[in-house]
């Protein structure tokens, strides 16, 4: 993984291990488990974040329910298939587990493309908002999908913006909940993550249409 890749996405959190570190995936002989991270906001509100952490990690700082820990690493998607359909999963890579900050942190800081056409609107309230898909570039040539969020100003700004524009976002991850109908009209609430932006700003870069293309038609 070269220097950009390393750069271009991370993330800081701090918060308490919410529920029992669950085995996920194998990677060369390294199990990975997932788990989740409360962590409380200002306003008092729990933005529950779903994190990865290997079993190194995990036996080396002997982590449990109910821990209040600070880990370093980065926001990742990945695609799980059901049925005929596809989901986007994200989750929070843990590189590192640190020395727990004395508040509880949410930073994170993106550097990718706009992959989708930004989704502008306002609620009943005339608040404005921004819904848009940044593509994050990973080593392997792999890409991390991240769904971000703009208020205000940020908001019209990011409505403006075509697909491959490169951006530099600084935020905190969030997490809500909403109920989906499926196809058999039965409901099941599901649970949502996003990048709440706070600071955006256009990265200039030089690259031709065909990059363009590339990127805004690697996940659709």
């Amino acid at each position: 993984m070269n220097y950009e890749q390393m750069n271009n996405n991370q993330l800081t959190l701090t918060g308490v291990v919410s529920k029992e570190p669950k085995f996920s995936h194998e990677v060369f002989k390294e199990g990975f488990f997932e788990t989740t991270l409360s962590v409380t906001r200002l306003s008092g509100q729990v933005d529950e974040v779903p994190i990865t952490v290997s079993e190194r990690l995990l036996l080396q700082h002997d982590i449990k329910v109910g821990d209040r820990i600070s880990v370093v690493g980065q926001f990742r998607s990945y695609n799980k298939v059901e049925g005929e359909k596809s989901r986007l999963l994200l989750t929070a890579f843990v590189r590192d587990i640190v020395e727990v900050d004395s508040v509880n942190s949410n930073n994170i800081e993106i550097v990718g493309y706009v992959c989708k056409m930004p989704v502008y609107r306002t609620t009943p309230f005339k608040r404005e908002i921004c819904d848009m898909l940044i593509a994050v570039n990973r080593a392997y040539n792999k890409s991390d999908y991240i769904p971000c969020i703009l208020w205000g100003r940020n908001a019209r700004f990011s409505s403006t913006l075509s697909i491959g524009t490169k951006l530099a976002l600084t935020g905190r991850i969030q997490s809500r909940t909403y109920v989906k109908t499926l196809e058999d009209m039965t409901t099941q609430e599901r649970v949502a993550y996003e990048v709440s932006v706070s600071k955006i700003e256009v990265v200039p870069e030089d690259f031709d249409d065909k990059e363009k293309s590339r990127i805004a038609s690697t996940l659709f």
